[in-house]
This record gives C-alpha cells, structure tokens and sequence, in this order.
C-alpha cells in the first residue's frame, strides 16, 4: 500500500510540521489525486533538477528526476507542452524542448513546443547536454537512453585526409565515428542515411554508432 504521507515528506516538499494538514487533506482523494496533491509544481522541480546539473553532474540531475519520476508516477508515453504532468524543460539551439521518461526502464523522450524536424544539431547538442546517453531517432521522436557498446576495433575505417575524425569497426557489426569537429563528422554520416545512429560526446569528442544490419 502507498504510503502517500511519505511519499509528499521525501518528494514533495513538505515537511514535519505538515503532518497534520496532509493528513487532512489527503483523507477524502482517490490514489490518482494524492499523487497530483504531493506532486511538486514543475517550476521547482525543474528548478531543482537545473541545480543537481550545476552542483553535481548531469548524471545526477536525471536520476533525480527518474526516481521522481518512479516515486509519482510521472512517465508519459506521449508528452507534450500542454503540460498534464511535469518534464524537464530544454533549450536547444534557442528552441524550447522537453524531455521525460516513458517508463521505469530510464528510456526518455524529447520533445519540441512547436514543430520540429529532428537535425543533427539538435542530437548532438542533446548528447553533449547528457552525455551518460546515447540519443537517437525512433520515427520522428527523439529519445535519450543508456547504451553501451563493446568498443574493442576489429577495423580502422578513417579515410585519407581526415586529422580530425576516426572511423572505426567495432564487434556487433557497429561502425563509430568519432571527431573533434561536429561539422566534420556530420559529413562522414552522410553515406549512412537510413541507417539507425546513436550519438554520443565523450571526452570532447562527437561520437556517432551506426548499427549494420
């Protein structure tokens, strides 16, 4: 059984001496509306989410907002600006983006207030905001996402000329690319349109996993 008193003491931002009040006002709602009650407003939460990132780290900031996300049950498989639960706001390339959690399996969705086609800019900007994620493209929708591949090179592929840039053959049938230069980089992607890519920033690097099929 839910313990909501609890819930609202460690995630919502009340304290001891509102036992009392919550107790009340807590007595006569059905589960989904205790949960709205002790929800924190998304100004604070996003307020304490931007803080984590700036005092801690960007990997502390989204587990933050994961166990949140768990404790009040604020996944949602189809977000948007018309805001029914709150998500962490973004600045992109001077455009505003959202980004949430679909489900407990830390798998995140981002979103734009207006309508926008996904660029690489944007995955990129995105992966060096978060760079314990690989982000990628499912359809249209962007997502963010723990990935991990097994890095060992069975075969250097970096084409004459590049100082900037490496290619390489990893296990798994996965081609990385990683540079210095973003720009750079973008232009190698080119010969792997259609192709699913994971992008990532590491170490001051744009880095970029074509999985082969």
């Amino acid at each position: 059984m839910t313990d909501y008193m609890d819930l609202a003491l460690k995630y919502g931002g009340f304290t001891s001496l509102d036992k009392v009040y919550l107790k009340n006002a807590l007595s006569d709602l059905s589960d989904s509306q205790k949960l709205a009650f002790i929800t924190p407003p998304p100004s604070v939460i996003n307020a304490y989410f931007a803080e984590i990132y700036q005092k801690q780290s960007p990997e502390a900031a989204t587990d933050y907002y994961l166990e949140l996300s768990k404790a009040l049950d604020l996944f949602n498989l189809a977000p948007s600006f018309d805001e029914r639960k709150p998500f962490i706001r973004l600045n992109l390339s001077g455009k505003s983006y959202g980004f949430c959690y679909e489900t407990d399996d830390e798998v995140a969705h981002v979103f734009s207030e207006q309508l926008e086609v996904p660029t690489t800019t944007i995955l990129f900007e995105l992966a060096q905001v978060f760079p314990q994620y690989k982000v990628y493209l499912e359809g249209s929708k962007i997502k963010m996402a723990k990935v991990d591949f097994d890095e060992e090179v069975l075969e250097e592929l970096t084409p004459e000329g590049q100082l900037l840039s490496r290619v390489s053959k990893l296990k798994g049938n996965v081609i990385k690319l990683a540079s210095f230069n973003q720009d750079e980089l973008v232009e190698l992607l080119a010969q792997y349109k259609g192709q699913v890519i994971y992008y990532g920033f590491a170490q001051r690097e744009c880095l970029a996993y074509i999985v082969q099929k």
